[in-house]
């Protein structure tokens, strides 16, 4: 396994010559609460006073909303943030998306998506869900996953400027911290580390 560069400068690098696409590269931890609560309170109220789905049904979904979140971050952590191509515009992009964090992984800048990323993949989500569920779970399905991105970025966030001192959250720093610092190609949980227990990608115990 080669070794990664790895700074431990708090420094924010620039990326792009563009002052303009600069700054969508960037966002503060509290951009993603601002931007997405608003619209899981929309949805559960639309469900639940506009659609009048059954609380309990809007639970029910809910819940599988946010399941399907741990999956959908294991996946896209391992086999989307981690796809680097041959090929050097691809490994640009990679670098953007992804690359960028391992390098600097205390850049407070760049610790949760920003919109200008996240949006897309939000709506992209968000279409395939309306194709695949039907119309009373959609909504209450849609805001648990979004719950479950949330809780994602703050957690990331928290991982890298948080000195937890015992317990769940010191175990699941230290499961991060070996991600960046000892070996990539494990770890991929970042808020929940159970799917690295089911697909082996845990690290070992020593």
């Amino acid at each position: 396994m080669k070794k990664n560069f790895v700074s431990n400068s708090s420094a924010s690098i620039r990326m792009f010559k563009n002052d303009f696409l600069e700054s969508l590269s960037k966002v503060r931890f509290y951009v993603p609460l601002i931007v997405y609560v608003p619209v899981i309170v929309f949805l559960a109220w639309q469900s639940l006073f506009q659609l009048e789905v059954p609380l309990i049904n809007f639970m029910g979904w809910f819940l599988i909303g946010l399941g399907i979140w741990t999956i959908t971050e294991y996946v896209l952590h391992r086999y989307v943030f981690h796809f680097e191509p041959k090929v050097e515009f691809g490994k640009r992009i990679h670098f953007i998306f992804h690359g960028v964090h391992h390098d600097y992984p205390n850049d407070a800048k760049r610790l949760v998506m920003p919109p200008s990323a996240s949006i897309p993949m939000a709506l992209g989500f968000y279409f395939l869900f309306k194709w695949l569920l039907p119309v009373p779970g959609l909504n209450p399905f849609f805001s648990g996953f979004m719950v479950g991105y949330l809780f994602y970025d703050m957690v990331h966030y928290a991982l890298h400027h948080a000195n937890f001192k015992s317990g769940f959250w010191k175990k699941l720093k230290q499961h991060h911290m070996l991600h960046h610092y000892s070996d990539s190609t494990k770890g991929y949980g970042v808020s929940w580390t159970f799917w690295d227990h089911i697909f082996r990608s845990n690290f070992e115990k020593k």
